[in-house]
């Protein structure tokens, strides 16, 4: 008998402490249980963080979460933004999507929270979070991709928080007639971001989180998010520093707002790819079948009438301006930054583009650090004549801390540079400064990233 009691006693302790381990949480919504990792980290897999973007709500702002009952067991990541797959048997597919892409859906605005254990629920704990946008030329990507991962980042006391957006044409069409309905149109991921910062914000005290202490990064078309959520006035006031990776500096046109490129302009483009699919009223686009609305813009091409690309632009509202007059006139969220590129990226991505946004940054009074990744992948081409090994987004298995998801024949070498990367930045994330020299106009230095044999 005394047996049982004290197994009974034992079990009750144990489950007292997972509890205090793993508390739920009451966030927007109701409440949620994550998933213990470890005795250190717990994550939160497919959090929503706005109602889905479906039916009437297709082609409109992120319109708030809808509340359910109970407790929500987050153990499972949340349905991806319809897209186009990356193919095994090319680079990138073999790189990062050879375990397949994920479910697809236009209910897809999710995003997921690895946190300290030790301080769920500690509303006064004020952890460092970062925020993390996927890149993928606005039209793939998604925020739990193979590297994606904050385990690392949760260990070393900084919150990681990443999230999906609408991309492609469910993402960033305008079209005449939802500028007549809405005052502008596109721009729709660009707001699903502002909005899952938003939540972070309003959100983030439940699992420890320092809501005043919020880094956006991201890469690629993520960096270059991270560049528009600086701009927007639905983002620009809730971040407290941002890391730009591959997403270029001044300059940059290519996927980017352009100055003097008015909402008329891309409207015009949207109703003639919509046009084209048979989708001519606003019934049309809404009530069209994902299939559809998706394959509009494949359709256009391949019947020869041009190539068109749906991604953020300037429409006066979500995005007033474009990053460089931003930049420039002081509009841009006056935060520090930390910028930088890989040695293999394409050059409007690098080099000059990025050293002068530095420059000028510095000279108009905010702290900017500037980096190169220069190491060459193992199993890649090792010549350095060829730049193949330190290609765009190569960074990313480093700076999550996640070499061992990768099939790449990484080194002790590798290891200890994805260590150097982490502290780097998770230390900008704690303390707004990742160790090395800023930037000076009149002292330039750029941080290189490579292995110490």
């Amino acid at each position: 008998m005394k047996r049982i009691v004290y197994a009974i006693a034992v079990a009750l302790l144990l489950s007292a402490c997972s509890s205090q381990r793993n508390p739920v949480l009451t966030i927007e919504g109701g409440q949620i249980q994550g998933v213990e990792l470890s005795s250190d980290v717990t994550v939160f897999r497919g959090i929503p963080y706005a109602a889905p973007p479906t039916g009437e709500n297709r082609f409109r702002a992120p319109q708030p979460v809808i509340p359910w009952e109970g407790v929500r067991q987050m153990d499972t990541f949340g349905a991806i933004a319809p897209q186009a797959a990356y193919l095994p048997g090319t680079f990138y597919g073999d790189e990062f999507y050879w375990e397949g892409i994920p479910d697809a859906s236009e209910d897809c605005l999710f995003l997921n929270v690895w946190a300290p254990s030790k301080t769920l629920g500690k509303t006064d704990a004020r952890v460092p979070v970062a925020v993390w946008i996927h890149g993928g030329a606005y039209d793939h990507g998604y925020a739990y991709e193979v590297p994606m991962d904050g385990t690392a980042w949760a260990e070393r006391g900084v919150i990681m928080v990443t999230i999906n957006y609408r991309v492609g044409t469910l993402g960033f069409l305008s079209h005449p007639e939802l500028t007549a309905e809405q005052g502008a149109s596109g721009n729709y991921g660009t707001m699903d971001q502002a909005a899952a910062v938003q939540w972070v914000h309003d959100n983030i005290a439940q699992f420890g989180g320092d809501p005043d202490n919020i880094t956006v990064l991201g890469q690629s078309a993520g960096a270059m998010s991270v560049k528009t959520l600086m701009i927007s006035p639905l983002s620009k006031d809730l971040i407290s520093r941002a890391i730009i990776q591959s997403g270029g500096g001044i300059g940059l046109t290519s996927l980017a707002p352009v100055d003097g490129i008015t909402q008329a302009f891309y409207d015009e483009k949207g109703k003639e790819v919509m046009d084209h699919a048979g989708l001519t009223t606003l019934a049309d686009l809404r009530e069209a079948s994902t299939e559809t609305i998706f394959g509009a813009l494949g359709k256009y091409k391949e019947d020869g009438k041009g190539s068109v690309r749906f991604s953020p632009h300037q429409d006066g509202k979500t995005l007033p301006t474009d990053f460089d007059h931003a930049l420039y006139d002081g509009t841009l969220a006056p935060i520090p930054v930390m910028i930088g590129y890989n040695k293999g990226d394409r050059k409007i991505l690098a080099g000059e583009s990025v050293d002068r946004f530095c420059a000028v940054r510095d000279s108009l009074g905010f702290p900017v650090w500037e980096y190169e990744f220069v190491r060459n992948l193992p199993g890649d081409d090792e010549d350095p004549e060829k730049d193949s090994g330190a290609f765009h987004s190569a960074e990313l298995w480093y700076m999550f801390g996640t070499l061992d998801r990768s099939r790449r024949p990484f080194t002790a070498e590798d290891h200890a540079l994805s260590e150097e990367m982490l502290e780097a930045w998770t230390s900008f994330c704690r303390t707004g400064d990742p160790g090395w020299d800023a930037y000076k106009h009149d002292k330039p230095f750029k941080k290189l990233f490579d292995i110490h044999p």
